[in-house]
């Protein structure tokens, strides 16, 4: 396995010799990354989606980025040995130094394995049902688990499939599933004991930080049955792992079909209500926006109000890319792509100044 984790020197060093615009480096969880990151959630199951996705980390990394993210279930596991074959080869070849680069990932999630000759249901029956890895108590709506057990057993396959000895950011997925199916007390039982695994991690050095990567949770009402509280989760954190604990960062969907976390108050705090970004923000939380091209549908034609306030870009896919950086409180926006030429045409951006946030809040009138 690689050596290393991020570092504020090596990710300094990163954004110092990157020549970027001013705003593209933003300071979050002791570091240095890029306001914007590649994801790797969308694609086909195929060695040809793989390649894609190891091109397009290269060219990340020589057009200023030096955040990715994925997660175990994503393409059947491949999108991680992706990610990792990628970061290896741009390390061995002198491109990049592993201190330089952020890599986060996430477990909940049943995966099926893409390289594995077994049919899908078998393999997640025999590797975590059968075999007791994923309690059958801690089971919610047939497909997730936060038990530590399952999460030890997720974490060890994503550590092997990226070759990383240290996780930079480890994500719980998705945890609505499991409290939309438990009523409060039991669910913030699970939520602490998943924490309490994962500073165990942090402590041992296989993650440097955790946090939550969400879909609906964070953007919700507090009446919602699904909501996530952010409070909630850094008392929970502040009880499993006191002062030091490595609770960093959160992940929703944030885009301009999707634009809930910077307008929606979502969020209880102090008694007052926040939306997620903000309310992320003041709590000293980074937050990574993911679905920021909607899964594609931005990247074609925009209504012309959008493509007036952002006269600086260049198509629409750099305009909702612009959008969704430059909202106030967000740390890096996430963009699938496993083209190289639309990884460039993307990441670009990084070379244009962020837009002022006065701009974002104005298309909310």
């Amino acid at each position: 396995m690689i050596e290393g984790r991020a570092t504020l020197e090596g990710t300094q060093r990163f954004a110092a010799r990157s020549a970027a615009a001013e705003g593209h480096f933003r300071e979050a969880m002791g570091l240095r990354l890029s306001s914007l990151g590649l994801g790797t959630y969308l694609g086909e199951e195929d060695d040809a989606t793989d390649r894609g996705y190891e091109a397009s980390v290269h060219a990340a990394l020589e057009t200023r980025v030096n955040v990715f993210d994925s997660a175990i279930n994503y393409r059947g596991q491949k999108s991680e040995r992706a990610i990792g074959r990628a970061v290896r080869a741009a390390i061995d070849g002198g491109l990049v130094r592993r201190d330089e680069l952020f890599v986060s990932t996430k477990g909940g999630y049943f995966p099926h394995d893409a390289d594995d000759p077994r049919e899908a249901r078998r393999y997640v029956r025999e590797s975590f049902l059968e075999s007791g890895v994923a309690p059958q108590s801690e089971i919610a709506q047939g497909c997730h688990c936060m038990a530590p057990g399952y999460l030890a057993d997720q974490l060890e396959r994503s550590r092997a499939n990226l070759g990383l000895q240290t996780i930079d950011l480890y994500y719980l997925h998705n945890i609505e599933a499991q409290r939309g199916a438990l009523d409060p007390k039991t669910f913030r039982a699970r939520l602490a004991a998943a924490a309490a695994f994962l500073e165990e991690a942090a402590g041992s050095g296989k993650i440097a930080a955790w946090g939550l990567a969400t879909w609906d949770g964070l953007r919700v009402p507090p009446e919602h049955p699904e909501h996530l509280s952010l409070s909630e989760t850094l008392a929970v954190a502040y009880e499993v792992g006191g002062e030091a604990h490595h609770f960093r960062a959160v992940q929703l969907p944030f885009n301009l079909g999707m634009a809930q976390a910077a307008v929606y108050r979502s969020q209880e705090n102090a008694g007052s209500r926040l939306p997620a970004l903000p309310a992320a923000a003041g709590m000293g939380l980074a937050t990574f926006g993911s679905a920021s091209l909607l899964q594609g549908r931005l990247a074609a034609q925009l209504p012309e109000e959008i493509r007036e306030a952002f006269p600086e870009c260049g198509s629409p896919a750099a305009t909702a890319l612009q959008f969704a950086r430059s909202a106030p409180g967000m740390t890096t926006s996430l963009a699938g792509v496993s083209d190289v030429s639309h990884a460039r045409e993307n990441f670009g951006l990084s070379a244009i100044l962020p837009a002022a946030s006065d701009r974002i809040l104005a298309l909310f009138g």
